[in-house]
Formats: structure tokens, sequence, C-alpha cells
């Protein structure tokens, strides 16, 4: 029995059969599009070359997708990178292509990722997870006693969207104050740029790194920086730990986890951002003298968690 995993990116799809133990056994990988109908071809064309590669036991298809997704798992409410996915019935339009010979579950990519966490990831031996990733925003995926918590409209763990600054930055979905303005890659390097125009005779490894121009300074350089010990890099890093802390202490007053998984490009600099973030959960967490604390680990999953989340929740 095996299942067809398929992670739809900002830049590229990548697709892999999985066993049912969830291991990888084939891979496929293609730049994303960004017409809707030439997504659903690539997904049909990858299942129909692994059942013509041998994989004729594929059970259902499992697809993270970076948007909303509705409690149908079928249909993207939304999506900012791809215009159709507004009430799109992802699910329908691969089936009609292959013929509806598979189930195809659709799901929002924060939550497969947090999911292969949970199974196969630093989320193991958990009862109530919640997972971060810090990428280009802050997206999030919940476990309650060991199931994935979707909300009743499919819109749970929408965390990056915390209102947590009153009339703060604006933020890309509309609102203001969003906990991803002020914890995500993108912040990173604002604090940075910040950091650097105010204290220009401190900021000498981050220009060498930009070439000069603060414009062009990005988050692996500002990553760079703080791990050489550089006084503005691990700054900026202090920063986004400290609302990052602050996040996991609000969602803590409402469903008190026992464990936080965070993932994404920039948790690389391990107890660089970590550290920061636990001393701030602490010091913002309601009771925090007199009541157990999450622990805050880094995600073990890698690359494929989405993959392997996807395959796992298709099944289920």
């Amino acid at each position: 029995m095996t299942t067809l995993a398929v992670d739809i990116g900002g830049t590229k799809i990548a697709a892999a059969v999985c066993d049912e133990n969830d291991n990888i056994i084939q891979r496929w990988r293609v730049p994303t599009p960004m017409d809707a109908d030439a997504i659903n071809q690539h997904i049909a064309n990858v299942y129909n070359e692994a059942v013509a590669s041998g994989h004729t036991d594929i059970q259902a298809i499992g697809i993270s997708a970076a948007g909303n997704v509705g409690a149908d798992r079928k249909t993207l409410t939304f999506a900012a990178n791809i215009p159709a996915w507004i009430d799109y019935n992802l699910s329908e339009h691969v089936g009609a292509l292959i013929d509806h010979a598979v189930p195809v579950v659709v799901e929002n990519d924060a939550n497969c990722a947090g999911w292969g966490e949970y199974v196969h990831g630093a989320g193991q031996g958990s009862r109530n997870m919640v997972a971060l990733t810090v990428g280009t925003g802050l997206g999030g995926a919940i476990v309650i006693n060991g199931e994935l918590y979707r909300g009743s409209f499919g819109m749970a763990a929408e965390i990056g969207h915390l209102p947590m600054v009153p009339d703060g930055d604006h933020c890309g979905c509309g609102l203001r104050g969003c906990a991803e303005r002020y914890t995500s890659g993108t912040s990173l390097e604002n604090f940075a740029k910040s950091a650097v125009r105010r204290r220009p005779q401190d900021a000498k490894r981050l220009l060498e790194l930009c070439g000069g121009d603060v414009t062009k300074l990005e988050g692996p350089m500002v990553s760079q920086a703080a791990q050489e010990g550089d006084e503005l890099g691990l700054y900026a890093f202090g920063k986004i730990g400290e609302w990052l802390g602050r996040t996991m202490a609000a969602v803590s007053a409402v469903l008190d986890p026992d464990l936080f998984v965070i993932g994404g490009g920039v948790v690389a600099v391990g107890d660089i951002l970590l550290e920061p973030a636990r001393y701030n959960y602490a010091r913002f967490l309601e009771g925090s003298a007199y009541r157990g604390h999450a622990k805050i680990v880094a995600a073990t999953a890698g690359q494929d968690a989405g993959l392997i989340g996807a395959a796992n929740l298709a099944l289920r």
C-alpha cells in the first residue's frame, strides 16, 4: 500500500510515493507554474508516471498546498500566490484528470508539515503539540489529544495572524500587527536593516555581507553574521525570538500545549533563536511561576515534513 504525496510550494512542486510507514520510495520535482490548470496537470502526470513505474497500489493522493483549505479538505478558499485558488476545488480538478482513480485529499501546507513532525519528527510522544514554521511568514499547526485540529471551517492554526500589536505594521492579509510581521524571515531582515541604519558604526560585518547596500541585506546573511557572533545579527534574532516567545505565550493561554516544535529556515541557527524564544515565552506566560511549561524544540523531520504529513493525513 502506497500514497502519492504532493507539496505545492511557491517555487517548486515536490512529489513522492510513500510506503505504508510514510517512507519516501520515489521522488519528483518540477517548478511551480502560476497557472492552476498547469498545476493540476503536473499532479496528474506524476500520478500516471508513478503508476506506470510500478506503484499500482496507490491508495490516495495527499496534497499540501500553501493556502486556506476548507473543512471539506478539497477546496482552497484562498491562496495568496495562485489567483485562481479562490473557492477552488483542487481535489475535483485533479481527480477528473485521473478519472477519479483514487481519493484526492487537500491540506494546508503548515498543517502537513506540523503533522509530519508529530508522527515522524520532534513531536513524537507529545499529546498536545503546536508546530510553528518560521519562514517568509509564520505558519502553524495544532495537535490536540493526538489529532490534527482544523477548526469548524478549516481555518485553525493561522497563528501568524494573531493580532499582537494594536495598529502595528501592515500585514499581507490586510490586517495590522499580526504575529508574522514580527516573527518571520521577513521580520528578521527588517530588524537587521533597521539596526544597520541606526548603528552603522556597529554594522561592519552585515555591511560586508550585503556589499555595502543595506537594501540587499537578506536573512541568510543575518544568520551567518549571528553565528559568527556579530552584535547586530544577534540583536535581530533576539527581536524575532522575543516575539516568537510572546506568540507562544499567547497560544498557551488558549491551548496549554506540552510542546512547541519550531521549524522553517530561520531555525537553522538553533539556540540563537530558541533561547530568546524560551526566555520570552516564560516571561509572558500567564502564571509562569505556578504552572508547567511547554518544551520548545527545533523541528527534526526536515524538508520532507510536508510530504510525510500529506501522505499520512491522506490515508487517515
